[in-house]
């Protein structure tokens, strides 16, 4: 079964570290229900619009088997919410979802939220910086980051709801075109040698 393990929110905070002077990739996790409009969720709030937020980017999710594959790489835990995501996932193939998929978050006859999977998320040197400060090896974050196809997926609200730790995700709707969160990311960030 797949289900949301952490829900996380960030403000802006002052970060002298990054070129824009603040971010909000430090996420704290909320115990209790979180309402998800079309511009994310309550309590959270982008720094940079310019690459973040809006309606095809109102939340990021990332898998927790995923963060486990970095930590691994790392040798250091790595928390939910550490890459800045929204919505730490357990048993979702986020990034084998297609563009254009839909999730049900939450009780499918009670109170739950849809998602659309939108586009895939770019590593930034914010996101480098961040690792570094909080211990990680962060030598070539980018290109190590892009090689793994791992990147995580932005969601649109399709039906705001609420949503919790231990929700369940269901996939409700899979248009069929095979363009996945990972195979687009590595069209743009990974193309393949072509002779």
């Amino acid at each position: 079964m797949s289900v949301v393990v952490s829900v996380n929110v960030g403000r802006p905070r002052p970060a002298t570290w990054t070129a824009i002077g603040r971010t909000s990739i430090d996420k704290t996790a909320v115990a209790g229900p979180v309402a998800l409009g079309p511009l994310g969720l309550d309590g959270d709030e982008v720094s940079n619009h310019r690459h973040h937020g809006g309606p095809a980017k109102a939340a990021y999710a990332f898998a927790r088997e995923d963060l486990d594959r970095w930590a691994e790489a790392f040798g250091l835990p790595v928390p939910d919410g550490m890459f800045g995501e929204n919505l730490t996932t357990e048993g979702l193939d986020v990034n084998g979802a297609e563009i254009g998929e839909r999730w049900r978050i939450g009780d499918p006859v009670g109170d739950h939220a849809v998602v659309e999977v939108t586009m895939f998320r770019t590593p930034c040197q914010t996101f480098k910086a961040w690792l570094a400060r909080n211990g990680y090896d962060d030598r070539a974050w980018v290109r190590r980051f892009a090689q793994d196809l791992r990147p995580g997926a932005y969601l649109r609200v399709v039906v705001p709801g609420t949503v919790r730790v231990g929700d369940p995700i269901e996939v409700v709707h899979r248009p069929g075109t095979d363009v996945t969160v990972a195979s687009w990311f590595g069209e743009v960030f990974a193309p393949p040698t072509r002779g």
